[in-house]
């Protein structure tokens, strides 16, 4: 027996489906519209509103509001009506001469137009250019980098591993292992200035360098606690000490899957030889360049941000002593890393991209 109120049939097109999937991936430009965007397909695929929500983190209502738009009104139904208020005085035209210029010319002696130089250019004023780009979500001051893997086994190492994230595997522990190498013991050249109402903590710029040391880090996927050990070097033999630690710390009757990445250390005869005499452990390589598929990386930014960058060592004994405070912490208070992405969109952004590549450089 249904209760409560009909939810509206909600069905797409395929050219509906792309245009949402496209506005989906615009959360850094266009928040509210890539949420919206969310909110439809995950309601196409049948799913109720509070199912959506929870999924989403969103009130129900949200939910309803956005289905109801959409089948109202379709695409359109997810912009921003219009608010009533002085009549612009910029035309469609002078806004289209902007964006054009924007994304296809340069300045002259320059990489990338500035607010200003973009407004010399075309008579308009700094603060409608910026107004135009934050509206188009344009931002020429900035640029990201990006490496695409060349692995041939790419498709298979992300479903493999995405796989031990998203269901991972009865009776065993999956563990994302790395090192940190050259961790430097840094030491300003004066005191630290603390903070102050109105005034941010301060520092000198230059520092002293008292000695590395590297971490070799082994974090379990489900519940984000850290195996962590230091050693003066990351070779072979160091990583095979710490192989030993992590096999004296799982219980025997545990599987384990390591995820690692393709750094030498990690494909030594050595280290062959030691996961040979131990049928329980179960090795995964992250694609070439695919270090981002590693959850302990992002660890170790967390170890970066919260104690590495702005701590303060006088001697290596006194850095590891820190990197072992933050451990203890972490396995105390801290939380696992939820991957939520899954194999197919992380592919289907894969190639995406490429396509975007292809088609801004056709050969």
């Amino acid at each position: 027996m249904r209760t409560g109120r009909p939810k509206p049939t909600l069905m797409l097109s395929r050219e509906e489906r792309q245009q949402l999937e496209s506005l989906a991936h615009r959360a850094r430009t266009l928040p509210h519209l890539a949420r919206r965007a969310r909110i439809v397909l995950a309601c196409a695929e049948g799913r109720d509103n509070k199912t959506v929500a929870r999924r989403l983190r969103v009130a129900p209502a949200t939910v309803g509001t956005w289905r109801t738009r959409f089948v109202n009104d379709r695409l359109e139904g997810l912009y921003d009506e219009p608010r009533p208020g002085v009549p612009r005085q910029i035309t469609d035209a002078q806004i289209e001469e902007v964006i054009v210029r924007t994304l296809e010319t340069t300045p002259r002696g320059a990489t990338h137009w500035s607010t200003r130089g973009m407004a010399q250019a075309t008579g308009l004023s700094a603060m409608t250019i910026s107004r135009v780009w934050r509206a188009f979500g344009l931002q020429p001051h900035r640029m990201e980098t990006f490496r695409l893997s060349p692995d041939p086994l790419l498709i298979e190492k992300v479903r493999d591993i995405v796989g031990l994230y998203m269901n991972p595997p009865e009776h065993a522990l999956v563990l994302c292992v790395d090192e940190k190498a050259q961790i430097q013991a840094l030491d300003r050249t004066a005191p630290l200035l603390p903070m102050r109402p109105g005034q941010a903590e301060r520092r000198t710029h230059d520092y002293r360098r008292h000695g590395t040391t590297s971490l070799f880090a082994a974090l379990d996927a489900k519940t984000g606690k850290v195996i962590g050990e230091t050693h003066r070097r990351h070779r072979s033999i160091e990583f095979r000490k710490f192989l030993d630690r992590i096999d004296a710390s799982v219980p025997p009757k545990l599987d384990v899957h390591i995820i690692m990445d393709n750094y030498g250390t990690h494909k030594t005869p050595r280290i062959r030889a030691w996961f040979a005499q131990r049928p329980r452990f179960h090795v995964h390589f992250t694609p070439l360049y695919g270090s981002w598929l590693n959850l302990v990386e992002r660890w170790f930014a967390e170890l970066t941000n919260k104690q590495l960058r702005r701590g303060a060592h006088r001697s290596v004994r006194a850095l590891q002593a820190a990197i072992g405070e933050f451990i203890d912490a972490s396995n105390a208070h801290g939380k696992p890393f939820v991957w939520t992405k899954t194999a197919d969109e992380i592919l289907a952004s894969i190639a995406r991209f490429a396509q975007r590549t292809l088609a801004a450089h056709p050969a």
